[in-house]
């Protein structure tokens, strides 16, 4: 994989890039739509490429593992011979995962035993491990094991997880090193910085993954409940250590504020289950603001969705007609808010590629972030 930086905002840390990866280019910044399982939920392959434009997509290893399993991807030639898609994939390696199931996994220095969510089974993962199941599922970027803090946590919790986050690193970095990808085309791994909303411990964790060299960084462990400052003030210092030449992943952020925000300082890829999540509940994110379509406002509005968005879903059905959909419980419903939610999102970082290249981004980001989080 390789990263140019293609232009540079002259008011913020904001700027556009290229990566190369043998499955095709990505512009960024950009944001990559999370399919969990193999599939992002409620969307055809055909119109994540062709009305979404999707430059990459998410998978995640512990979902994939489970369910279809190893034997499975292995057979039909990775993830991307299973669902179809020949773009680009990133996964996640589980390490959120086995942070939210807390109840039901202990976590030692070897790796990590925890239960399926599915039957109940036992299972264990070790940074070696996650790198063998994230070679089988074939994905062009691939994910560090690390251990997810909640917020909030105690700043001795914090400091011992970011320093197991490290060693594991260590054990990813060496087992990835002395394997190879199975399919035919390479893959590139990225280390994660931790250390909760602590500065010492995020300006330690920084030093150390920048130390590694990988061809592009992650930052996790934010997004978790934390306030916005201080997520933000966490990706400024995260920001000024790591190198300015690799690309920068914030790992499950966020709402349309949040990327806009998270940009000009400095960060290229997002991912986030937001839009599809709030889809299937009626929430729709606009280029006017936030809608509920389950809302009787709509009953009679008869316009488009967002005809300023463009694209198929937003510009052929009627914000009458998706809230009949919703109100009826018609499964319709859901597939065209996720639709119009994820080509929102595209069309979101698309217009900061444009105004960041334009050398206006700051202003237009000030007057975006208003406007998008408002209820209409």
């Amino acid at each position: 994989m390789t990263f140019s930086i293609t232009a540079h905002d002259p008011l913020s840390k904001a700027r556009t890039g290229t990566l190369t990866t043998d499955h095709g280019l990505i512009q960024t910044p950009i944001f990559m739509p999370v399919g969990t399982a193999g599939t992002v939920k409620a969307v055809h392959q055909r119109e994540l490429e062709t009305d979404i434009n999707a430059e990459i997509i998410l998978g995640n290893t512990y979902h994939l593992y489970l369910r279809p399993g190893l034997d499975v991807l292995q057979q039909a030639g990775g993830l991307h011979g299973f669902n179809g898609w020949q773009r680009p994939i990133l996964t996640d390696s589980g390490g959120y995962q086995v942070y939210s199931l807390s109840n039901t996994r202990k976590i030692k220095e070897e790796g990590v035993t925890f239960k399926s969510h599915i039957d109940g089974s036992n299972h264990r993962f070790t940074p070696e491990g996650v790198m063998d199941i994230q070679r089988i599922i074939g994905a062009d970027i691939i994910m560090a094991f690390d251990e997810c803090t909640p917020y909030p946590c105690e700043y001795e919790y914090a400091r011992k997880s970011m320093e197991m986050t490290h060693r594991w690193l260590d054990r990813c970095i060496t087992r990835f090193d002395e394997t190879e990808g199975q399919y035919g085309y390479r893959q590139t791994l990225f280390p994660i910085v931790q250390g909760s909303t602590y500065p010492d411990l995020r300006r330690q964790s920084a030093e150390v993954i920048a130390s590694k060299e990988r061809e592009g960084n992650a930052i996790g462990g934010l997004a978790v409940g934390e306030p916005a400052e201080e997520m933000y003030a966490m990706i400024e210092l995260v920001n000024g250590i790591l190198p300015a030449d690799k690309p920068r992943y914030l790992m499950g952020v966020g709402t349309p504020a949040n990327i806009l925000e998270a940009i000009a300082l400095g960060v290229d890829m997002f991912d986030c289950v937001m839009p599809t999540r709030n889809a299937r509940h009626g929430l729709l994110f606009t280029t006017q603001g936030i809608m509920n379509m389950k809302n009787e406002k709509w009953s009679r509005d008869f316009n488009p969705i967002d005809p300023e968005l463009g694209g198929y879903a937003s510009t052929f059905y009627s914000k009458a007609y998706l809230r009949h959909l919703f109100k009826s419980e018609e499964l319709l419903g859901g597939q065209i808010a996720s639709l119009h939610n994820l080509t929102f999102y595209l069309w979101l970082v698309r217009q900061a590629r444009a105004h960041i290249s334009a050398g206006d981004f700051v202003a237009w980001k000030n007057e975006m972030v208003v406007r998008l989080m408002q209820r209409l």
